[in-house]
């Protein structure tokens, strides 16, 4: 008599079967998995971000305005070293304050010279956003773009995606103010559908096609 483990032909092609459907399951999570975390843009909620909260850059060009001293008021753009110059005012530091407080910095140098000056600092022109983009394109690299411009028109700049490109894993990576990588649809970027549509760039965005 014969002892033993047989593997009958109805049990061997459901293991067969069972081994295949676990590969394939397996490959699904690797390739999943190889995308890494994001958020569909459908889901993207950008946290608020005021006026107030915005840091001048070199290239900014700002209207300082001095109340009841028009010949002191000036429209600057902030030079290369972040700096610019005001009448009676020179090299003052102004890439990397917010608004607000350039305002106030300028109110007390203005202080020698006048009495109980007021200033108020806007952001006239924001320098263009430089913004890089990277994978299935035409032709990576930097791209230097003006502010509210939207992916579509920057993978346009790009030359578009190349043969080998998902039309569906377009990635924006964005550190700022919080990390988080976005991911759109190409075809709904086309047909303007979507937040994909409305969706602008900021500066420190990557675009990524993979």
């Amino acid at each position: 008599m014969q002892t033993g483990c047989h593997v009958f032909p109805r049990g061997r092609a459901i293991w067969r079967r069972s081994r295949l459907l676990g590969c394939a399951a397996l490959a699904c999570a690797v390739s999943c998995a190889d995308l890494g975390k994001y958020v569909w843009v459908e889901d993207y909620t950008p946290p608020p971000v005021s006026a107030a909260a915005y840091v001048i850059h070199p290239g900014d060009v700002l209207n300082i305005r001095v109340y009841g001293q028009p010949e002191t008021s000036a429209r600057e753009r902030v030079r290369p070293d972040g700096k610019i110059n005001l009448p009676f005012l020179y090299d003052v530091q102004a890439a990397g304050l917010k608004p607000v407080d350039l305002a106030q910095e300028i109110e007390i140098k203005l202080k020698e010279f006048l009495i109980d000056p007021r200033v108020s600092v806007t952001v006239e022109e924001p320098k263009q956003l430089s913004i890089s983009v990277v994978g299935d394109v035409a032709k990576q690299g930097v791209y230097s773009v003006e502010p509210g411009t939207g992916l579509l028109q920057i993978l346009a700049l790009a030359g578009g995606l190349t043969d080998v490109a998902h039309r569906d894993r377009i990635f924006v990576r964005r550190e700022a103010p919080e990390p988080v990588r976005i991911r759109f649809n190409y075809d709904a970027l086309v047909h303007g559908d979507g937040p994909g549509a409305q969706f602008r760039l900021q500066a420190g965005d990557v675009v990524a096609v993979e």
